[in-house]
């Protein structure tokens, strides 16, 4: 293939129709992006924290020590782990050698078929997948997601790709549309015809008991029960095992999209690198919702955390969310489930900690932005309880005997 590499790409935001944002361009391995005049930056910021438009018409350059260059909000809309894996397999098959591949090129990838609402012109998604078909097979797909893993296939499966080019997370997934009687499944990147919602679907990876996505819905009743806002989840039934983890998608309504921002992108923070800790994430909630059950729902969430064993936490699994009007709130969690985290620790730090964490720690922290010793108690034991009941969420999903006990020992009540 004859590739040229992207040099200007145009931004747009789309929640009815799209709206020119501006444009991003590289130049001597740098990324810079310019603003569109008309784009109404006060009302709709995309990024408050690192994205302000400057007083003069002037170039903002990206990052130079992460995302490749690229500013975190547009970071943001590239996929890693499973998601990546996809699409360099493509480029491979194309010819491609991946150092030719610039983060303005995987945005053009992306182009309009991304998390969230921005998307980006010059759109090449065609190139990489010109697939077809509607109806997804899921025992399939998890079944051709794990030759991928395993490196057992060299072909690329276009189906694949195009439900799952797009996603976050090293665990194979994807975008669906499900029917509202949960009987049919169609590929959910584009708009979805009636009848049909937008839907995230989970298969296991090599390194995972068959079952994960019965602890991944104990883990969501448990968090919910816990006070945790989880979006509508529940596992889609198998021909040939336990089923997958299914969550409805909070970055669209019906067909309008919501513009997502994860904590990583907002706070330019590393998600591979024990770069910041919940003191950040409840004072970025703070600063950019200025709504006090969201920062009370961000402890929450430290808390469960901890205590339930999620330390897998990172920076890329909280995110926010501003709908048409430019106002922000917290998105519900996501990627809660039993998981040890780098070096066994959380990857959220608590006080400094990465394990052996205490109530004091976590109080300690909620005291930093002025949480109530009351509310904050009242958080800690809704949590404790539900963690407690641990046995009684799995055994309501279907996790194996074996399963419970081997996390039991592991959650701190």
């Amino acid at each position: 293939m004859n590739f040229k590499p992207i040099r200007l790409l145009k931004v747009f935001l789309q929640f009815d129709s799209p709206l020119y944002v501006g444009r991003l361009a590289c130049s001597n391995r740098e990324i810079y992006f310019e603003f569109a005049s008309e784009f109404p930056v006060n009302n709709l910021n995309l990024s408050p924290f690192n994205l302000q438009k400057p007083l003069n018409p002037e170039v903002i350059a990206g990052p130079r020590t992460i995302f490749d260059g690229l500013h975190g909000v547009f970071n943001d809309s590239l996929p890693d782990g499973w998601g990546r894996l996809l699409i360099d397999r493509k480029l491979r098959d194309l010819g491609i050698r991946l150092a030719q591949a610039g983060a303005l090129d995987r945005l053009s990838w992306v182009g309009s078929r991304g998390m969230g609402a921005l998307i980006y012109v010059p759109d090449q998604h065609e190139v990489l997948s010109n697939c077809s078909e509607k109806v997804i097979n899921l025992d399939q797909m998890a079944k051709d997601s794990l030759l991928i893993l395993e490196n057992k296939t060299e072909e690329v499966f276009e189906y694949l790709l195009q439900a799952g080019g797009s996603p976050q997370g090293a665990r194979p997934k994807a975008l669906i549309g499900l029917s509202a009687d949960n009987t049919a499944a169609i590929y959910g990147i584009e708009d979805l015809p009636e009848g049909y919602e937008h839907w995230l679907v989970k298969f296991p990876a090599q390194d995972d008991a068959s079952d994960i996505g019965l602890v991944e819905k104990a883990y969501a009743m448990m968090a919910q029960d816990a006070g945790v806002d989880m979006a509508e989840n529940q596992v889609l039934s198998s021909k040939s095992g336990p089923g997958y983890f299914a969550t409805k998608r909070f970055d669209r309504i019906g067909n309008q999209r919501v513009h997502m921002h994860t904590l990583s992108g907002l706070l330019h923070a590393d998600h591979r690198l024990p770069s910041i800790g919940y003191e950040e994430f409840l004072k970025a909630t703070q600063a950019l919702t200025r709504n006090h059950q969201d920062v009370l729902q961000v402890f929450v969430r430290m808390v469960f955390n901890v205590m339930s064993h999620n330390r897998d936490d990172h920076s890329k699994n909280h995110s926010f969310l501003m709908d048409s009007r430019g106002d922000w709130s917290l998105s519900p969690a996501y990627d809660v489930v039993f998981s040890d985290g780098p070096g066994g620790e959380q990857s959220l730090d608590v006080a400094g900690k990465g394990k052996e964490i205490q109530e004091e720690d976590l109080i300690a922290i909620g005291e930093k932005v002025g949480l109530q010793s009351n509310e904050m108690k009242e958080a800690v034991d809704q949590v404790k309880n539900s963690v407690g009941d641990w046995i009684k969420y799995a055994q309501q999903c279907g996790v194996s005997v074996k399963r419970q006990k081997e996390i039991e020992p592991f959650l701190n009540m």
